[in-house]
């Protein structure tokens, strides 16, 4: 093993700050150990890292081997812990697929389709709003307050609660950041709130906010997201408890606005950072469904998913025992020379694109790809058009985690077209 490799720690919030160190530890990954053994810095077991998109692909779609059941993220979870904590992410085989499809034909291309004129309004005004000021932070004014108004409308919820939905998002899934975590998750505090998700106090305000829906909505003809999941049973027969329902809508709360944030921010400051590009989308409108796939790949807004080995294994001529924890940097699959001809150039006419930012034709395929794509397509349909010029006002700051690739604050200066 080269001394390069053995300074990678993919563990350590820390070092993803940067921006670029993550990218320089997959690379060493994928050149000298791809399957890759890492102790955790907070004394956890160790997981094993995927680094190679084949090898990735693989692992997500084999479900037998890798389950998702023993939880998705790093934090170890016992089995009372799991069974209290588990949402459709951490469920695999017949019973994901009936929770899946509670809500997929909501997600489906022709489903959000019907949103195309709400979501050109919806742009519309976030960009009056904020391009008007000259100078603001474009996370606040733009990247957060437009996705969080598309989910406010699928849940049927009153504008004025998107800020409580905002916030509630960054406490939970910030979770390693202290400037969004109520509790660090490797504190001593963590302990009493260790059967919350993502051990956030926050989980409980969403749970009682999410209950309150469902009894107005219990029994009516509603047609919302809310109303499908307490009105509506799934295809096994067997019924959401309260703890379910309170674990599936946390789970909309925080991936119906999280992900899509952060992949409009860093797809703008890609465009910043690469001005001949943002010029080319310009001349030519007709490439945007491309620039999109490129913005995904490019924005990976989540790092990686954890699996758990059911049995022994090998993944590149690495034995990989049951019971370990193996982890799909999926991140790094997006970087992957043996896929991406000169990975590490944001090329807005990209083709083609194997980006696996929504997984690869496994069952944990994201449910809100379509809709994701669709909202960052009228974004910079919309956007692009109106300036003349956009320059940072002030560092950007990300988000510390090695789960969300998140930027939490990016001042701009705009000069209007």
């Amino acid at each position: 093993m080269s001394a390069d490799t053995l300074a990678v720690d993919l563990s350590d919030p820390d070092n993803f700050l940067d921006g670029e160190t993550p990218w320089r530890m997959f690379e060493t990954l994928r050149r000298n150990r791809p399957v890759h053994w890492n102790p955790e810095s907070d004394g956890g077991a160790g997981f094993w890292s995927l680094t190679r998109h084949a090898d990735i692909v693989a692992a997500d779609r084999d479900q037998a081997t890798f389950t998702s059941e023993k939880f998705v993220n790093l934090e170890e979870v016992d089995e009372r812990q799991a069974a209290i904590r588990r949402s459709m992410l951490e469920t695999d085989g017949p019973r994901h697929l009936a929770l899946r499809r509670l809500l997929a034909r909501e997600f489906t291309p022709r489903s959000v389709a019907g949103y195309a004129t709400f979501l050109r309004g919806l742009t519309a005004r976030t960009l009056d709003s904020a391009l008007a000021k000259g100078t603001f932070d474009f996370v606040k004014e733009v990247a957060a307050d437009f996705p969080i108004n598309v989910l406010a409308r699928m849940l049927d919820v009153p504008d004025d609660d998107t800020g409580r939905l905002i916030d509630w998002g960054n406490r939970i899934i910030a979770n390693t950041d202290p400037d969004y975590a109520d509790v660090l998750l490797h504190s001593a505090e963590s302990e009493r709130y260790r059967d919350l998700p993502f051990r956030s106090p926050a989980s409980l305000e969403v749970f009682e906010y999410g209950r309150e829906l469902a009894a107005r909505r219990r029994g009516g003809a509603g047609t919302d997201l809310v109303s499908r999941l307490v009105n509506e049973t799934p295809r096994d027969g067997e019924a959401l408890t309260e703890r379910d329902f309170d674990n599936y809508f946390l789970l909309l709360v925080v991936a119906g606005n999280e992900t899509t944030r952060h992949a409009i921010t860093h797809s703008m400051r890609a465009l910043i950072d690469h001005p001949g590009q943002a010029a080319r989308l310009r001349d030519d409108p007709d490439l945007m469904p491309t620039a999109v796939e490129e913005f995904l790949r490019w924005a990976s807004p989540v790092y990686h998913f954890r699996r758990t080995a059911t049995r022994d294994t090998e993944v590149g001529g690495t034995a990989i025992r049951e019971g370990d924890k193996v982890v799909l940097w999926f991140a790094s699959g997006n970087r992957d020379e043996d896929v991406f001809t000169d990975p590490h150039r944001f090329d807005v006419a990209r083709t083609p694109n194997d980006h696996i930012t929504f997984g690869k034709g496994g069952p944990h395929f994201c449910m809100g790809a379509a809709l994701a794509r669709l909202e960052m397509r009228i974004m910079f349909e919309e956007l692009l058009p109106r300036l003349a010029g956009i320059r940072y006002a002030g560092e950007p700051r990300r988000v510390r985690s090695n789960f969300v690739n998140g930027i939490k604050e990016m001042p701009v200066t705009v000069t209007l077209a």
